[in-house]
């Protein structure tokens, strides 16, 4: 996601950010700037695209001064452009901001602010903390403390996620960094520091850091930094040294790229959430171009993608024929495009693309359209091909997955499909507002199941060595958890190179039974449901062939133990919730069997992240 970078000593403060910010590109962007205090003015450079962009800009019209703030955009209000893109300020351009995460109740506050005068030049959330700022200040002079309590008092009024960057002109020797659910790090140099959301941007210039934790604000100057909570009492910190490489720095000290993003999984599903649930009120507010009529009226949705977006697009089908009571098809967008097809304008057509530049989905697309079907993209790349060449499009805010097994968009797109198949379900009447209401609030509570769920990685790895031996593997699942054991098994193909296969476990009987030996492990998915019984039939079906049997069962679940030869539990949570779940050991086990084995686990051979081609 988005990255700040923010920098006071006696160097030139735009060399140091541009520096921080190219070193931050990894996390993706759409759009960057810099700010830069000198003689009590602020100064703001801003570009669309990449980096080299604003630099360019910065050749053309230079920025002097030692102090200053940069940041990298990834749009989430407000389309990618100059005036959207950070750092924003107030009317009178005495404070400047830089934000990364989601202001939940910003139209809220904006509307109040408007009210009382403000003008707004962004259609972004962030905005609208440089104008708290400006009202706390009114038409006084802060001295350094009420500067802070104009700090504390604002943030005390937003509600949602940030890590912040803060100017004012007021206080040239004075940067402002805060955070809530966002990271936020500060860099401590030999009069100078720093700020960052993440570690790269700093270790070209240090590796002494201070850690800002939860409802923290810090007082940065060129030979201190001292440290506040959103109460105003200072807290002690200490000063740790770093001892990683930068491409350590971005995998967060994590041996691989996939394992960062298997435990980042909470994280993903919660920024896909953010400013999009509200459970308290039992809505939804996707801001989709999906009229109400059209959802009344549509016969049929059909769901197109590729490879695990294929997976992610079965377990939609449960879900919108579940909540929302419409005929839904499941396409592959390869076979798709070829075949002839009959969608029409009261058709939805639904594409699921991590990259966006799925060669086929994208064709797929393409000839939807010339039958006037309406489309809409689940997409986790902003300015991607499908995102503009669709009606509509469902961002999951997963963050870039430099992993070409897909792990944590997998999991972003199935947030994203069932927060769809409820609000298509609400706005039909399918789905009534209590039980609505019921199942938002539960969706809450996923993040930290599915942090619970990341917790059995160690256990998992001692499971993987007694394994990596096997050429072959069976993967059992039913109802919702089916489409969860084709993903298992693709996963552990793509990073270990061993035969795996999915299977629906009720056709069993009919053919993978024949292939049941000690020498081919059986992993079910036998999680609480109301299809637990028929499974566990199945389980004993294999463990009568002399099958080895791999369960992934609900906590608290003794009878499993009796029938299998191992279990992983995971956290007892609604059925629906499940795939979310239940996926999470099955990555572990493959990412671990493929380590162990001395894979290539982030670039497995013969496969790429985004496949442009037929």
């Amino acid at each position: 996601m988005c990255g700040i970078v923010g920098y006071i000593g006696n160097r030139s403060a735009s060399g140091v950010l541009l520096d921080g910010l190219k070193r931050l590109e990894y996390r993706g962007y759409d759009s960057s700037g810099l700010a830069v205090l000198c003689d009590g003015k602020l100064n703001l450079r801003r570009s669309v695209g990449k980096i080299l962009n604003l630099r360019a800009l910065l050749t053309e019209q230079p920025l002097k001064g030692g102090v200053g703030l940069g940041h990298t955009r990834w749009a989430t209000h407000g389309v990618p452009s100059e005036q959207n893109a950070h750092p924003h300020t107030d009317c009178s351009k005495r404070f400047v901001v830089v934000h990364n995460g989601i202001i939940e109740n910003y139209s809220i506050l904006k509307h109040n602010l408007i009210k009382k005068g403000h003008r707004f030049e962004s259609q972004t959330d962030t905005e609208v903390i440089a104008h708290l700022l400006e009202e706390a200040w009114g038409k006084k002079n802060f001295l350094e403390k009420e500067y802070l309590d104009a700090v504390r008092g604002a943030l005390n009024q937003l509600e949602g996620a940030f890590a912040l960057g803060i100017l004012c002109v007021d206080f040239p020797e004075l940067l402002v960094a805060a955070r809530r659910d966002c990271p936020l790090v500060l860099g401590v140099g030999k009069n100078e520091n720093f700020v960052a959301s993440d570690i790269p941007a700093l270790l070209h210039a240090t590796k002494k850091v201070v850690y800002l934790e939860q409802n923290e604000v810090a007082l940065v100057r060129p030979k201190s930094i001292e440290c506040f909570n959103l109460d105003g009492y200072r807290v002690k910190k200490e000063v740790v040294t770093v001892r990683l490489n930068p491409l350590q720095a971005e995998k967060a000290n994590y041996k691989h790229f996939m394992l960062k993003e298997i435990m980042e999984q909470n994280i993903a599903i919660q920024d896909t959430l953010r400013g999009r649930l509200f459970a308290e009120a039992g809505e939804l507010r996707l801001n989709l171009d999906l009229r109400e009529n059209f959802l009344k009226q549509i016969d049929r949705i059909t769901l197109i993608a590729c490879g695990t977006s294929y997976h992610a697009a079965l377990v939609g089908r449960y879900y919108f024929e579940a909540l929302a009571k419409i005929p839904v098809t499941v396409e592959i967008a390869s076979e798709f495009r070829y075949r002839d097809t009959f969608l029409g304008k009261k058709d939805l057509a639904i594409y699921i693309s991590q990259s966006g530049e799925t060669a086929d989905t994208l064709a797929a697309l393409r000839k939807n359209k010339k039958m006037g079907v309406k489309n809409l993209a689940i997409c986790n790349v902003l300015g991607s091909s499908l995102a503009r060449e669709a009606d509509t499009t469902f961002f999951t805010h997963c963050g870039p997955e430099i992993g070409v097994a897909s792990t944590k968009a997998f999991t972003g797109q199935l947030t994203a499909l069932l927060l769809l198949a409820i609000h298509v379900g609400m706005t039909r009447g399918a789905l009534e507002g209590k039980e609505a209401k019921e199942l938002l609030n539960q969706f809450l509570k996923l993040p930290a199941w599915i942090r619970q769920t990341c917790a059995l990685s160690k256990k998992i790895k001692t499971l993987a060595r007694r394994f990596i031996g096997k050429d072959h593997f069976l993967y059992l699942g039913r109802n919702l958890n089916y489409p969860i054991a084709l993903e298992g098994a693709l996963k552990l193909k793509e990073v270990s190179y061993i035969h795996a296969e999915g299977y629906p476990a009720g056709e069993m009987k009919h053919g993978p039974i024949a292939l049941i030996n000690r020498e081919m492990p059986l992993v079910a998915l036998v999680t609480e449901s109301p299809v637990y019984d028929k499974i566990c039939s199945n389980i004993e079906e294999a463990k009568a062939r002399g099958g080895t049997v791999i369960a992934i069962a609900t906590e608290g679940d003794k009878a499993i133990r009796k029938k299998v030869s191992d279990v992983l539990y995971v956290p007892k949570a609604p059925d629906i919730f499940s795939p979310m779940i239940n996926v999470i050991p099955l990555q572990l086990f493959a990412y671990h069997v493929a380590d162990l084995r001395g894979c290539d686990v982030d670039c497995p051979r013969n496969l790429a992240k985004s496949v442009t081609v037929e």
